[in-house]
């Protein structure tokens, strides 16, 4: 063999090789809904979805509605849903797209079906009227829901929500999803989403083994991965302003401060266009306060909610 082809079927080795660890597979249903549903009563249908839900706390009570945020689940509340049943009936869901949910067979992503989506879940449960809590994504969701369905909602809790444009994004327009996303479908190792995760974090540490292993697994679920590059595909943002002027329902925005996704600046957007709206601001903590500033959010959350 020449040295040029010895270089070259090393070469081509080394490339398989990088390939199959970088390769990411789908895990079996069965095997995530075993570690990470409760039990088979979790599953809901509504909306021509199977969708994963908790429902928790006295069922008779004031009603909470949880919404997580992009490519997170519904175990991001768990803390906060523990607390809160205590009086409150707390019903938590994989959005379409995310967790054991999985992907919509409608293929819509839009803002408006998961507005559709959690009115059918709502009228699935016996639930006419809720408090919503949404975080980032799931924040946008519980306004746009508040706007469409304003006799539906009591209160509202956003957790650094989405909803106005940041820099690289513009109103009316979906946004270019690039190669390196689109590659997410194949390959997603654990090390890349893991460090691709920790800045939402104030403290890296936050970060531990567990919530790393859950992200990751989650997002491996049979056609996540997918309908994660949908919805971003589909994500086209309009102009809140007019729907917000319209939310009468009271509002409470909690933000950390070292947030680096969706700036704690933003939350001045909100607050002068909402007429019902104030703020609680978390120190040395990042866009996921519910999971790195829980006893303090949770705290403010749960006076709000009481009031």
């Amino acid at each position: 063999m020449s040295k040029a082809l010895a270089v070259t079927a090393l070469l081509l080795v080394a490339a398989l090789l990088l390939g199959s660890w970088l390769c990411t597979p789908d895990k079996p249903r069965a095997e995530l809904e075993a570690r990470y549903a409760n039990a088979p009563g979790d599953f809901v249908q509504a909306a021509g979805l199977r969708l994963h839900v908790r429902d928790s706390g006295p069922k008779d009570a004031p009603v909470v509605v949880m919404l997580h945020g992009f490519g997170s689940s519904l175990h991001t509340w768990e803390p906060w849903a523990q607390a809160l049943s205590a009086d409150r009936r707390v019903i938590r869901f994989d959005l379409p797209g995310s967790g054991l949910t999985g992907a919509d067979p409608t293929g819509d992503y839009s803002d408006e079906r998961s507005v559709q989506v959690i009115a059918a879940l709502m009228d699935t449960l016996g639930v006419q009227r809720a408090s919503l809590v949404g975080h980032s994504m799931g924040g946008r969701m519980a306004w746009r829901f508040a706007a469409a369905s304003p006799a539906r909602v009591d209160k509202l809790v956003l957790v650094a929500p989405d909803g106005f444009a940041s820099p690289g994004f513009e109103y009316g327009k979906a946004p270019d999803v690039g190669l390196m996303v689109q590659a997410m479908r194949y390959v997603l190792p654990r090390p890349v989403l893991t460090m691709s995760l920790k800045p939402a974090y104030a403290d890296p540490a936050q970060m531990t083994d567990e919530r790393a292993t859950r992200y990751h697994e989650l997002m491996l679920a049979p056609g996540v991965r997918g309908a994660m590059i949908q919805r971003m595909e589909q994500m086209v943002l309009q102009e809140p302003t007019p729907m917000l002027r319209s939310i009468r329902a009271p509002t409470l925005l909690v933000w950390g401060e070292q947030d680096q996704m969706i700036p704690i600046a933003n939350a001045q957007d909100y607050l002068k266009v909402m007429p019902n709206a104030r703020l609680v601001t978390l120190p040395r903590t990042g866009h996921l306060p519910q999971e790195e500033a829980t006893a303090a959010a949770l705290a403010a959350v749960s006076a709000f909610l009481h009031e």
